[in-house]
């Protein structure tokens, strides 16, 4: 009975051993690999596939067409490559170019079915699309303001507001500069960075690297220490999905109250929660606000309507004629209210759209209005449309420029 029972033991313990072998240490396919010559490899098991492909921003673009309000638009799309299946049913390619440094993201297509690289731990999700992440970073480049570096870090914290105007509590992500904690007397000036359509206050952070960006940034003496406020454009909802009362809610660009002037009407809430619960410099001078896509709308709109508000404001890829401006007052009398805030004399408007976004001509438009009128701005194109890899270079551009 002694030796059954020890016999038993043994083959517990394998099991055990084999089971936590299969679990945590299987071997793995390892996927994506920065090559020492600059390409990049990826591979993915799939032994009964027929065919397997990767896209993503890495690719040359491919021209596409989507039609809005009645309007056919053409923009950029990641481009597309084949893999090749190799031993093991294991699928690979290997970019035949050197793949610049930034941060890109991508993922794999099994016949047909859009899937994420499961050997690639990191991963965005951007709405309701999860994308494989793949950062190549290089010293003296500006991807390498997204990468984690031995320098003093900010704290990143999820804050709850009372909202008068959505009726419940809403969240918030903010930044506070390394030292603001042992630094109790000093006072910080403030950014406010807006998400675009179907984001949430979380967008930033995540795909944006913003706080990577903040830190290196101030550790480099180019951009001055500031608090970072990172709204939820989406009155609605509370806070980002499955982190609100929504539950499983599927994420979706389909929100009520986006763009029809109550995340306007809304922002002051904000603004005092921020200055009432940190040490703030409450000042116009000491404010700055930026937003891409529906949040470089948001940033139009809040700069005009709250012309002694901010001092600065920057509009990346802004949304601008997409939606129904008659709807709400926010939106009405746009020349007035353009006028009375340049007289005001705002420290800068920044405005960066790329060269293919398919709101391109939308803010060349608005453009040649602020000429028309001799109102001052700064501008810059970038190659590429509406992706993340532009809003990034907006953010590390805008920030450096703001409370000098």
């Amino acid at each position: 009975m002694k030796k059954i029972t020890i016999l038993l033991a043994i083959l517990m313990l394998n099991f055990s051993a084999f089971a936590q072998q299969a679990l945590w240490g299987g071997a793995n396919v390892e996927s994506p690999v920065i090559n020492a010559d600059g390409t990049v490899t990826f591979r993915y098991r799939a032994p009964k596939a027929v065919k397997v492909q990767v896209t993503g921003d890495f690719l040359p673009t491919q021209k596409m067409v989507f039609e809005m309000n009645g309007n056919k638009m053409e923009y950029d799309a990641p481009g597309v490559a084949d893999l090749k299946e190799g031993p093991g049913g294991v699928w690979e390619y290997t970019t035949p170019f050197v793949v610049a440094p930034e941060m890109y993201t991508y993922t794999f297509t099994v016949d047909g079915n859009s899937v994420i690289d499961n050997n690639n731990v990191f991963v965005n999700r951007d709405i309701a699309s999860l994308t494989s992440v793949l950062l190549v970073p290089k010293a003296g480049e500006r991807s390498d303001l997204y990468a984690i570096h031995r320098v003093p870090h900010g704290t990143v914290s999820k804050v709850w507001y009372p909202s008068k105007t959505a009726g419940f509590d809403r969240r918030l992500t903010v930044y506070t500069p390394a030292g603001y904690e042992e630094n109790t007397k000093t006072k910080y000036p403030v950014l406010y960075v807006l998400h675009g359509i179907g984001g949430d206050e979380d967008a930033w952070v995540t795909q944006g690297r913003a706080t990577q960006i903040l830190d290196n940034l101030i550790a480099r003496g180019e951009a001055k220490p500031m608090i970072v406020v990172f709204t939820n454009g989406n009155i609605s909802q509370e806070a980002a999905p499955l982190e609100n009362s929504m539950d499983y809610t599927r994420p979706t660009m389909q929100l009520p109250q986006t763009m029809e002037g109550t995340f306007e009407t809304s922002f002051p809430e904000v603004v005092k929660f921020i200055d009432s619960h940190y040490r703030t410099i409450a000042k116009k001078d000491s404010r700055a606000i930026c937003g891409l896509s529906m949040g470089g709308f948001h940033t139009l709109y809040n700069t005009i309507n709250y012309p002694d508000l901010f001092g600065w404001s920057g509009m990346f890829s802004a949304a601008i004629g997409v939606s129904d401006t008659s709807i709400s007052p926010i939106y009405q009398d746009f020349d007035k209210k353009l006028a009375t805030y340049f007289s005001k004399k705002p420290k800068l408007l920044w405005i960066g759209c790329g060269s293919t976004d398919f709101l391109i001509q939308a803010n060349r438009d608005f453009m040649k209005k602020l000429d028309e009128n001799k109102y001052p701005y700064t501008f810059m194109e970038t190659d590429g449309g509406h992706i993340w890899r532009n809003w990034r270079i907006y953010l590390s551009e805008f920030v450096p420029l703001i409370f000098k």
